[in-house]
């Protein structure tokens, strides 16, 4: 392996430690549909004081408890979310997570991972809601940004969530 391709990889490994660390620091002891409400008014605010335009979702066990598309979104964003929450489901882990494994493989989610591309995306921005001690129960997932950015916005905000409730 070439210089190149060993640092590639070590930027790959180090994601990936990240994206793990998140996914287990992020997590909730209880989930309401009051924070639902709570976290999911606070993507909306945090992309509008940035001046981007999202679609933010938030379900837990199938049940859709927060949907709202910002003036600038398309339908094609409740689509992106429906593909993006599948992987999360699928795997247990964040969407950005998934594809990055496989990006870190020199593989392709779409054409490697033997799931049809119209029901599942492995693109960032659907991130596990988890509770301690039971694991995924759901989904919270932003869709209007460039991949990495949906995943940096859901994160960001869902820890300044979970600081406030500790």
């Amino acid at each position: 392996m070439s210089r190149e391709e060993n640092a590639v990889q070590d930027d790959y490994a180090t994601l990936l430690k990240e994206l793990e660390n998140e996914e287990q620091q992020l997590q909730f002891d209880a989930f309401s549909n009051a924070d639902a409400l709570r976290l999911g008014s606070a993507l909306v605010e945090r992309a509008g004081a940035l001046g981007k335009a999202v679609t933010v979702d938030i379900t837990r066990n199938g049940h859709q408890l927060f949907h709202h598309a910002m003036d600038g979104t398309s339908p094609d964003n409740a689509n992106w979310i429906r593909r993006k929450n599948n992987v999360v489901q699928r795997f247990g882990r964040s969407s950005w997570h998934v594809g990055t494994r496989y990006r870190s493989k020199g593989k392709s989610f779409e054409a490697d991972s033997g799931l049809d591309s119209a029901d599942f995306a492995a693109h960032g921005g659907a991130f596990p809601l988890a509770l301690r001690g039971t694991g995924v129960i759901g989904t919270v997932t932003v869709s209007g940004l460039p991949q990495q950015e949906d995943h940096e916005l859901v994160t960001r905000v869902l820890r300044e969530y979970l600081d406030t409730l500790r």
